[in-house]
């Protein structure tokens, strides 16, 4: 992407966090990066259902470590390939990728300027990826089609990773009040546990063929990125990728690694973070109760 490293602010409020980013960009961005772009504001409350605790790998929050046998990786990462064709567009916009979109409330949030000043998007644009596991939200996700048929896009009963296929996703059926949010592509998720193992099989969508396919350089482009665990198996794939760089901001919430289903370890993944933000990409800390 153009532009310098990111420099982060972040100012606390009572039972808030909101995160500031600013970053010099080409004139086809600097509107919409300079005023407000990326200002984030999530509430953070105590719980007991994620058990937080400080992890090595994460700035924000991750649950507490549970060791139990681990689900093998469906397919292996797939960082480039040759087939995979840049859009033929031109005119810049924002694109909001949601990964784990549940029914929809990040989204709305984006659509309600938490996370920057839709109207400043580039060329006054926006589109939205949104993918979603849980067929849980099909119809919440069908009724955001159905009222942007040109700017949404859902990808549903299908799982944010790194390659493609099919595979088990293991449901979350107790944490209601969460909107579910422990659903996950790993067996050892403590919610799937609670939940007793309940499983659908879906597809697999891979982010970074998503990247090349749907972005421009000229985009501002927002990955947020809340996956439960398939974090640590994607994370390193991704900076392998050529489309990386098409990636401006990334909101991700970090999971504990003993969900890696590749076995990632702490330094892999922090190697990767880091190796994306030298590629600039800004990584701001994130964490929410339910979005």
């Amino acid at each position: 992407k153009l532009g310098s490293s990111a420099q982060r602010r972040f100012t606390p409020l009572p039972r808030l966090r909101v995160g500031a980013c600013f970053r010099a960009m080409a004139p086809v961005k600097s509107i919409f990066a300079m005023l407000a772009f990326g200002q984030v504001a999530m509430a953070v409350q105590p719980t007991t259902n994620k058990f937080l605790v400080a992890h090595p790998a994460n700035a924000t929050h991750t649950m507490a470590e549970v060791p139990r046998t681990q689900t093998a990786a469906p397919c292996q990462c797939e960082a480039n390939d040759a087939k995979w064709a840049p859009p033929t567009r031109v005119v810049p916009r924002c694109i909001f990728i949601d990964l784990g979109a549940a029914d929809g409330n990040s989204f709305n949030a984006f659509l309600t300027n938490n996370y920057g000043p839709v109207a400043n998007c580039p060329s006054g644009k926006w589109e939205a990826y949104l993918v979603e596991a849980n067929p849980r939200f099909v119809e919440p996700l069908g009724q955001l089609t159905a009222r942007f048929p040109s700017d949404v896009h859902v990808l549903s009963t299908t799982a944010a990773y790194d390659c493609e296929g099919t595979t088990s996703f293991y449901l979350d059926t107790t944490s209601v009040q969460h909107n579910f949010w422990g659903s996950s592509l790993s067996s050892t998720h403590p919610d799937v546990q609670k939940s007793g193992m309940q499983k659908v099989n879906v597809q697999l969508m891979n982010l970074n063929r998503l990247l090349k396919e749907k972005t421009i350089a000229g985009d501002w482009v927002m990955v947020k990125m809340d996956i439960e665990g398939a974090e640590w198996d994607l994370l390193p794939c991704l900076a392998k990728a050529d489309s990386a760089s098409l990636i401006d901001r990334l909101y991700m919430e970090v999971h504990p690694g003993s969900l890696s289903m590749r076995g990632t370890t702490d330094p892999d993944f922090l190697a990767a973070k880091e190796t994306l933000k030298q590629r600039g990409v800004d990584i701001p800390d994130y964490f929410s109760n339910t979005l």
